[in-house]
Formats: C-alpha cells, structure tokens, sequence
C-alpha cells in the first residue's frame, strides 16, 4: 500500500504538488514579515526620530565607510563561523542570539561612534550564527557552500522596503540580482571559502552583498551615532537588528525549503495568489 500523497493540481500542461496547510501557514507567515515596516521606521521608534533622519544623518564619506565596514565584518563573521572555535548550540527561541547582541551593542553604545567600528564585526558575526541555526532548522546542509552563500544571502535583504504588495517581489528581485555572483563564488571556491577569500569571483559576492547590507549598517550608525543613545539605546538597536536578520532568515530558509518540496514556480505562484486575494 502506498502512502498517502499531498494533493496534486494541474497549472497549464504542468503538474505540480498543492501546498500542504502546514506549508501554507510556513509561506503565510514568511510573506507577513516582508510586508513589515522598514529596519529604518522600525530604529526610527527606538531613537524618536524620522525615517527620513537616516538618509540624512551620515554624510557620504560616512556611509562609503560604512559599506567598507560591512564588508569587512562579513568576511571576518564568516571566517569566524567557520572556524572550529564557535560553538554549535541551539538557540531554537532566538532568545540568546538577542542577549548577545544586545550586549555588544550596550559596549558599542557607551564609546560612541569609535566603538561601532569595534562593536559591527562582533554583532555580524552573532547575526550570521544565528542566520546558520536558523538554515540548520529548515533542512540546510552547512557543509555546502551554497548554503553558506545563502546565509551570507540573507545580510543583502536587509534593505527591502516591505511595502505591502511590494516585499515578495523585491524579495525574489534581490535573489535574482545576487544569483550570478553566488553561482560564480560557488564554483570557483568551493570548500575552500576562507582560504580563498581574496578570490575576484568571492570578492565580486561579498562587494554585492555589503553594498546592501551597508545601508542596513549606515541606519544602524546613524542610530547609535546620536550623543544621548548610550548603552541602554545601544543594546536596544542591536537587539532590533539581531531581530530583523532572524525574521528574514527564517522567511529566506523556509522559501528555499518550500522551493526544494514543490518548486520554485509552485511556490511563486502561491506568493501571487496571495497577494491577489488581499488585493481583492
């Protein structure tokens, strides 16, 4: 006898497995979070200010800083994940992720803005640790270099305006831009991440990855740059940020999965059918 098989439908000439409810609820949820407010509003309630004072705050030298900021910390963070002197836990509530965070943020909010370019590489790479439990949980393998990528993927998603209707499709229009670099850095690295790190076609990923992730970096500076920020508001921005990296790691993570069950169109289709329904 076999065993029972989730609901087929037909779309065209293709025939392709219906989303469980599980899985529904799972896409349900990872499309809610990409229709909340931007990292920008989001720091905006903590420090009391405008979302337009992030864009004005920093002037440019200072934002190409920290774009150069974010570069480094990636690769430090990455490096640092890899190694055999991070342990393996199990943060399944996300909780200790957010205290760690928290905490180095409090350090980099009492030495201002000296201590952000201190305090960024630490935070990073307690962000990228939990981006890799978070891929664990949804069936990733972390010794593949793709699944690397893909957690590496997640920092260039931080600047998606999650405007309703709008969230999905930038969401797969970030994918789609960074998927040259990371099929490049795929095959010409391989295992071999950390002692290729000067390679052009890494190099050429984590430039197209910072490029994003610094606007996250320069809203977070401009945050914690205000005199008045201390280490209370410090450790408050960071838990934010820890915060904001994990929803998109789990919405990352659980579309790459569902993507691995049904395919990739069944999936978009389901995103279109969505947004559709609450248009209507």
């Amino acid at each position: 006898m076999h065993p029972p098989c989730a609901p087929r439908i037909f779309e065209g000439d293709i025939l392709v497995d219906e989303l469980n409810a599980e899985d529904r609820s799972a896409l349900d949820n990872a499309l809610a979070v990409l229709e909340r407010p931007t990292l920008a509003a989001r720091l905006g309630n903590i420090v009391g200010k405008p979302v337009e004072f992030f864009g004005r705050m920093l002037p440019d030298s200072m934002v190409r800083m920290a774009q150069k900021a974010a570069e480094a910390a990636l690769m430090a963070s990455l490096k640092l994940v890899l190694s055999d002197r991070v342990p393996r836990g199990r943060d399944k509530t996300g909780v200790w992720h957010k205290v760690l965070a928290a905490t180095s943020g409090a350090m980099g909010g009492t030495f201002g803005m000296p201590g952000l370019a201190v305090e960024l590489p630490i935070s990073t790479a307690i962000i990228l640790h939990a981006i890799t439990e978070i891929a664990r949980e949804q069936g990733e393998d972390l010794g593949d270099p793709d699944t690397l990528f893909a957690c590496l993927e997640v920092f260039a998603l931080a600047d998606l305006s999650h405007e309703p209707s709008f969230g999905r499709s930038q969401y797969y229009a970030v994918r789609e831009s960074l998927s040259g670099s990371l099929a490049e850095a795929s095959r010409y690295v391989g295992p071999r991440i950390v002692a290729e790190e000067s390679a052009p076609a890494l190099a050429r990923m984590m430039s197209s990855i910072a490029s994003r992730f610094g606007v996250a970096v320069s809203q977070k500076f401009s945050a914690q740059a205000i005199p008045i920020i201390g280490s209370v508001s410090g450790a408050a921005i960071n838990a934010l940020f820890m915060e904001h990296f994990q929803s998109l790691a789990r919405v990352h993570f659980t579309m790459r999965r569902l993507e691995r069950t049904y395919g990739k169109d069944r999936v978009a289709a389901y995103c279109d059918e969505r947004r559709l329904s609450r248009a209507g």
